[in-house]
């Protein structure tokens, strides 16, 4: 029995839990046929570029003070496509998984998501809200779209994840 909670980092070997794949093969599958698959790629691109847009107006703000009111509606923009794709996402995981929310391959992906969605409805709020300055509303604009960034991030890793697992894919270790 190890009780050590650095083994690994001390030298000596934990097991690991076998790590399950990201779909089963009839998630796969219902993955494959659904159209909110193909929804949310394109979804997700165009919220990426609208992220990428919004992020220089809002820098551009910071640094020279110009450019409000641009900055301010790329981030009410951004916020809409980011419920427009998490609406549609629910949809997509109810249909490949059988609920709306927190499958467990996408659990740790939509806990995420809910910080997301925390920050940029408050960004929101003190939009609409007249709630602090212009200043500090573009700074928690940041915030929301530092969060975004990771969000992707995560969900970037877990597509990999999952095409590596796919049917025929060729992996390095295996070729011979």
């Amino acid at each position: 029995m190890d009780s050590s909670p650095w083994a690994c980092s001390s030298g000596r070997y934990a097991r690991h839990r076998e790590r399950r794949p990201v779909y089963t093969p009839e998630q796969r599958r219902r993955r494959d046929l659904s159209p909110w698959t193909r929804v949310q790629g394109v979804l997700a691109i165009g919220q990426f570029a609208v992220f990428l847009v919004s992020l220089g107006l809002v820098l551009r703000f910071l640094a020279t003070g110009e450019g409000f009111l641009a900055a301010t509606l790329s981030v009410c923009i951004k916020t809409f496509a980011l419920y427009a794709i998490m609406v549609t996402g629910a949809i997509w995981e109810k249909e490949v998984f059988g609920r709306y929310l927190f499958a467990r391959a996408f659990f740790w992906e939509d806990m995420f998501s809910m910080l997301v969605i925390a920050l940029h409805t408050a960004y929101l709020g003190a939009v609409l809200g007249g709630v602090g300055e212009a200043h500090g509303q573009m700074l928690l604009a940041l915030a929301a779209y530092a969060a975004y960034a990771i969000n992707a991030a995560q969900f970037l890793v877990k597509m990999r994840m999952a095409r590596r697992e796919a049917p025929g894919h060729a992996s390095f270790g295996n070729a011979t």
